[in-house]
């Protein structure tokens, strides 16, 4: 006889011992139905077993060997088949006895899911093939897997029926027992449960938030929605804690963000009631700038307009723009990139910090790249212990910042990976706002491709910073001179400042979303509209679908 074949024989059930069966839960009443009968006739089926040191383990018959030690005691012989096996056949086999015997639970079949996922090496397809499931079935096990083991046993026991059990299955864990808690205690029915699960989710469309990290979150009822007969509505949050934090992050974001531009404006923008005197005011602001950054010593007659062009560039830097306010052009300030950008550089620092926050905000990967790079540079401790500690609650759980700090590392490490990216998103994001050096959120703008253009834009607010010689070096670079001719921007710069504004801001036919003056812009270079890909040609349809 070789190892690899079985042994028959009987064993005491005192050398049996319980195997890593994926069963979970057994009905009280079948089990007393199997206890008479084996009483009656005895273990008719023998149990598979497997060694297991001194002992064996069993691959499949737990319900035979409970049933076994109730009619006989622990002295009492079982028919056995023996067979050595790895791990996974033993699973295999476990699974396929409770399947042909007695269907299991949906719990059941979501702790093999698991299983058959880490057997795979998360490979869904390949699971969903060994279990001889279609991967729908797979992803609602797998979905299920995230009940707590309340819930779980809730539907062992038929407490709760599938459609509440797929409800809470969109709670986040920490919360999935209280609900349980007011559904057996009221007595709900599934579309009592769906209506209570409705007042405390959250409205995505009303988030003030980026919500593209929400279209693969499992929060999502959208989510939930492709996987389960039962959910909530249609772009709705079900983890408000996460769904809170992203809120107050943003409203913080904004808040700063208004603070820094209206620090800036008084700081830019001397009070005027008159146009004129307003000019004057801004002229005599130019001299000092242009007396700080060596501008006066520019040569006045190399000062010549630039030439039209149908694709307008950013001037290079220095060059300069001639007056347009009048006077002897010898006591005019030049205007140049660097001029120009001085007076921005307060909006800039803030806008671009607001963009790269909200990037790594969206972008665990990213944000724990940041967070790395931050911890080796020493500049980490530059988050300011506030911005963590007062979302800490929202972040990790309610009682976190009470905990005594060893109990605080088991809570880290109990996070579940959702919440996990959660807290490295946020603490990236605070690195952004609050790192010193702007150089270091500059860096983080080019490394992970930050676009400024999706936070900000030209408006009323930063051109009423300049002077009419700055606005129209801005409408040159941006290509509103070129829009608008010579001739026709010359006329609207005799308007009075608060008009040449409005008229460069309503232009009909000219869009200034996407332009990035080189003022904003993170190497003083004028930053274009992205390019928008041309439609497909219908040969080319026809060969993409060829």
């Amino acid at each position: 006889m070789t190892p690899a074949e079985p042994i028959r024989a009987t064993l005491p059930l005192s050398l049996i011992t319980k195997g890593d069966n994926p069963r979970r839960y057994f009905d009280r009443k079948k089990h007393d139905e199997l206890v008479a009968s084996i009483r009656l006739r005895g273990i008719l089926q023998p149990i598979l077993l497997r060694p297991k040191g001194e002992v064996y383990a069993i691959v499949a018959g737990e319900r035979r060997y409970r049933a076994g030690l109730e009619a006989y005691g622990p002295d009492g012989e079982v028919p056995v088949i023996i067979r050595e096996m790895t791990d996974q056949e033993a699973l295999d086999a476990a699974i396929a006895e409770n399947d042909d015997r007695d269907d299991p639970s949906e719990t059941e079949q979501a702790d093999a899911a698991v299983r058959y996922l880490a057997a795979c090496q998360n490979d869904r397809a390949e699971a969903a093939r060994r279990l001889g499931w279609s991967r729908a079935k797979l992803d609602r096990r797998l979905a299920l897997a995230e009940l707590s083991d309340a819930v779980k046993l809730a539907l062992d026991e038929r407490r709760i029926k599938v459609g509440h059990a797929e409800l809470l299955a969109a709670v986040p864990g920490d919360k999935q027992d209280k609900a349980l808690e007011t559904i057996l205690a009221a007595g709900l029915d599934v579309g009592k449960t769906r209506e209570l699960l409705m007042r405390v989710t959250q409205n995505l469309a009303a988030a003030c938030f980026d919500k593209t990290e929400c279209t693969t979150c499992p929060f999502n009822s959208a989510s939930q929605r492709t996987l389960f007969e039962t959910h909530v509505d249609d772009g709705h949050c079900t983890n408000p804690g996460c769904f809170e934090l992203k809120t107050q992050t943003a409203e913080a974001i904004r808040f700063e963000e208004q603070e820094r531009a209206e620090k800036a404006e008084r700081a830019a923008a001397p009070p005027s009631t008159d146009d004129a005197q307003d000019d004057e005011r801004d002229d005599d602001e130019d001299d000092v700038l242009d007396d700080t950054e060596g501008g006066s010593d520019a040569n006045p007659g190399d000062r010549t307009e630039a030439p039209t062009r149908a694709e307008p560039r950013a001037p290079a830097p220095q060059t300069p723009l001639p007056s347009t306010s009048g006077g002897s052009a010898a006591h005019k300030p030049t205007v140049t990139v660097k001029s120009i950008a001085g007076r921005t550089s307060d909006l800039r620092e803030a806008k671009w910090r607001t963009a790269v926050a909200r990037a790594l905000a969206a972008d665990a990967v990213q944000a724990h790249t940041a967070i790395l790079v931050a911890a080796m540079s020493g500049t980490l401790p530059q988050i300011k212990a506030e911005t963590l500690k007062a979302r800490a609650g929202i972040l990790v759980g309610a009682t976190f910042p009470d905990l005594p700090y060893g109990d605080k590392i088991a809570e880290i490490r109990a996070l579940s990976e959702p919440q996990a990216a959660n807290v490295l998103s946020a603490v990236g994001a605070a690195y952004a706002k609050d790192v010193l050096t702007f150089g270091h959120v500059a860096d983080l703008a080019r490394a992970f491709a930050v676009d400024l253009r999706d936070v900000w834009q030209v408006d009323k607010a930063f051109l009423e910073r300049y002077t009419k010689d700055e606005l129209k070096f801005i409408a040159q670079e941006c290509g509103l001179v070129a829009h608008m001719g010579e001739k026709g921007f010359a006329k609207l710069l005799t308007a009075k400042k608060a008009d040449l504004i409005a008229g460069m801001l309503g232009r009909p036919g000219f869009d200034w979303a996407g332009r990035l003056p080189s003022s904003m812009t993170l190497d003083g270079q004028y930053g274009p509209p992205p390019v928008k890909a041309a439609p497909p040609t219908e040969a080319a349809i026809t060969e993409l679908a060829a």
